[in-house]
């Protein structure tokens, strides 16, 4: 049993490696899926690649995370090892900021340079001699080679579904702190009702998320290969909404977890943890409705 000064080391683990064959089938799966569908290619491999790496990383993460779980009901973590965990999930919600901060990056330079050098503005204008006439607008909505990149009939407004999923994130990151509270005073039953609350807020961002990309698809012809707004929309917008069902999952677990009686007012960092999770995903959220839809 740990002690103040001891620190409890796991023994060795077959979950990295797996965790790592997972994880590069399942982005490679990803890859083959967007080279294929822009294309024009069939994507059934493809799909097949990515559906066989997200099982490996289901596997993973049901197995490695039940072992943390089983050390930790069995008492062989010390205050030193809930620093570790602390630092370990710290670092990990900063890279997700680094990789958000690519793509908003990607977003910041093709509307403030690239756009307005192909329509002739800048020190780099020369570039309008490319298509000669090309009028740089953003959202682009006329793309400068048409044929190739066929241009969206419009674009998703903010003030539809984007404001009810802003709503819906900014609301369950208000019930994820109240159920956090809970936790805090021992209050099972706030504990309960609150975090089932913000899973089915998260489940109807899920729901409205699927329509708008439908809408998108099949009305709009705002697609991933209708040029760089609708890459930029869909890079962004898709991956947030993977770190949407992430987060879902991650509350879920805590759900099952607090059902079994799991955590205590004392120790309940993994319940912690889904909620600063959950928090991240609500901000970067904002910061998508203020610059892939407002402005």
């Amino acid at each position: 049993m740990p002690t103040q000064q001891s620190y409890y080391v796991p023994a060795q683990s077959k979950w990295p490696i797996i965790a790592t064959v997972g994880l590069g089938t399942t982005l490679y799966g990803a890859a083959m899926i967007m080279v294929n569908s822009t294309q024009g290619d069939s994507t059934a491999v493809s799909w097949l690649v990515f559906a066989v790496g997200s099982l490996i990383m289901a596997y993973m993460l049901f197995g490695w995370f039940g072992t943390v779980i089983k050390e930790s009901r069995s008492g062989l973590y010390s205050s030193q090892m809930d620093r570790s965990f602390r630092w370990g999930m710290s670092w990990f919600i900063f890279s997700e900021v680094m990789f958000f901060g690519a793509f908003f990056g990607a977003l910041f330079y093709a509307r403030v340079f690239a756009v307005p050098w192909l329509g002739g503005e800048g020190d780099r204008g020369s570039s309008n001699m490319l298509w000669e006439g090309f009028q740089a607008t953003w959202p682009l909505l006329a793309n400068p080679d048409p044929e190739a990149y066929p241009s969206p009939s419009a674009i998703i407004g903010p003030w539809g579904l984007p404001l009810v999923n802003t709503i819906l994130l900014v609301t369950s990151s208000l019930t994820v702190t109240l159920a956090h509270h809970g936790m805090k005073q021992g209050n099972r039953r706030k504990l309960k009702i609150w975090l089932a609350a913000t899973i089915v807020l998260a489940l109807a961002f899920l729901f409205f998320q699927v329509e708008e990309y439908v809408h998108a698809y099949t009305e709009l012809g705002l697609t991933l290969t209708s040029g760089i707004y609708g890459t930029t929309f869909f890079m962004l917008t898709g991956f947030h909404g993977v770190h949407v069902f992430l987060g879902t999952l991650m509350l879920t677990i805590m759900f099952i977890r607090i059902h079994k009686g799991h955590f205590s007012a004392e120790q309940h960092f993994g319940f912690e943890a889904a909620s600063w999770y959950w928090h991240f995903v609500d901000v970067v959220w904002l910061g998508l409705f203020i610059f892939v839809y407002v402005i």
